[in-house]
């Protein structure tokens, strides 16, 4: 014990000096550990908030879809619906379609028009009654021809002559015989000369027919 007493009083300095060094590296070497770790811990944290933010940024920007859908309808060779890229225009929907047929009245058609999501372009035929609203041709308003252009009684076939409203096969061969007879006519109201056309009937068909 002497001995301790004495290597204590003549080292007592550096040995608390070693002690206090230890006791810091320890503490250095634990604080470094738990940094090592805490960033691993965390990353996926980070890695969420990060995403997030690309996120909202994408979604903000693309508010807006890149492309639209066009309905293409009337005297085209492919009826149907196109998706286009945004900024198209009609005659790139025309295209899309086949390209427009033969008895198409494409004046009734913008074709520099710009499309738009869920647009209809119509095409009609020659001789269809038509409306354009901003330049977009829409099918004939009348309400009692179902969308169809008025039948001329002085051109039309039988087959023709037979998608009248009420008109048959014998009513559609009474006005071909009235024409071969008494020539063309003159005003839609000269069908009631016809048998079995009275006023009534010709009221009814008169926004049907055309001379």
């Amino acid at each position: 014990m002497e001995k301790l007493r004495e290597l204590w009083t003549m080292y007592r300095t550096p040995i608390i000096i070693g002690l206090v060094v230890l006791v810091g590296l320890v503490v250095v070497i634990g604080q470094r550990a738990i940094n090592k770790q805490s960033p691993v811990e965390q990353s996926p944290l980070a890695m969420d908030a990060t995403s997030s933010s690309v996120g909202s940024v994408v979604t903000t920007g693309n508010h807006q879809p890149q492309r639209v859908c066009v309905d293409v309808k009337g005297a085209v060779k492919h009826p149907g619906i196109y998706y286009f890229k945004r900024g198209a225009r009609v005659a790139e929907a025309l295209k899309a379609a086949g390209g427009q047929l033969p008895n198409a009245e494409m004046k009734a058609v913008n074709l520099a028009k710009e499309l738009t999501d869920q647009q209809v372009v119509y095409v009609p035929v020659v001789g269809e009654q038509v409306s354009s609203e901003e330049g977009q041709p829409i099918a004939s308003s009348n309400a009692n021809d179902g969308g169809k252009a008025p039948v001329n009684i002085n051109t039309a076939s039988k087959d023709q002559l037979c998608q009248i409203t009420g008109i048959g096969d014998k009513k559609a061969d009474l006005i071909i015989a009235y024409r071969q007879e008494h020539g063309q006519f003159k005003t839609v109201d000269e069908l009631t000369q016809v048998s079995g056309f009275g006023e009534k009937t010709v009221a009814k068909i008169k926004d049907e027919v055309a001379v």
